[in-house]
This record gives structure tokens, C-alpha cells and sequence, in this order.
């Protein structure tokens, strides 16, 4: 998978096509990932002793195709290639500008 928690990235198909979003936790037996702010669904919670129930807004997990990683130097979305550094180390670099994404 080379998506990770905390990239950036940009939604490519679904409701929120062309929305961008921070990566907020990665499920990769599942394939996929929960975005910040992308896949707003409504969830009717049962009530707990410490929190009221109710309909709440939340977000909702997406499947990893239908999101690219956005460079954070060049800001334009695309599939990372896999590098290495001068100490043999593998690092996700960037198609257009050669940049290493952390």
C-alpha cells in the first residue's frame, strides 16, 4: 500500500471527486483508508453512559484505488515509485519533481 496516515491526498471517483484530504488512519486488510472531511455519512449511535445517542455525522472508510497521494512539494497528485537513497534505504519518491515523500 502507498498510502500512509498523515499523506495527502485527492479523491479520484464518488461524490467527493477532486476533494483533497489528510489521511487519518489506513486499514490495509481491507484496502482501504479514512480521509478527513471526504465520505460524510450519517450513523444513528446508541447512547453510552458518557455520550448521548443520536444521529451523528462522521466519515467513513474509502477504498484505496479511488485515491492518488498528492506530492507535498509540487502539489499535484500521482503514483509515488519506490527509490532508494545513497544508504540503500526505500523511499516513495515522486513522478514529476523526484521529490522524497515522507
Amino acid at each position: 500500500m502507498n498510502i500512509k496516515k498523515k499523506d495527502t491526498v485527492l479523491v479520484l471517483s464518488g461524490k467527493d471527486k477532486g476533494r483533497k484530504g489528510e489521511v487519518l488512519r489506513v486499514y490495509p486488510d481491507k484496502d482501504r483508508v479514512l480521509i478527513s472531511k471526504v465520505n460524510i455519512v450519517t450513523k444513528h449511535v446508541k447512547p453510552r453512559p458518557p455520550e448521548p445517542g443520536g444521529i451523528q455525522k462522521r466519515e467513513a472508510p474509502i477504498h484505496v484505488s479511488k485515491v492518488q497521494l498528492v506530492c507535498p512539494k509540487c502539489e499535484q497528485a500521482g503514483r509515488p515509485k519506490r527509490g532508494r537513497l545513497p544508504e540503500g534505504e526505500r523511499v516513495r519518491m515522486c513522478r514529476n519533481c523526484g521529490e522524497v515523500i515522507l
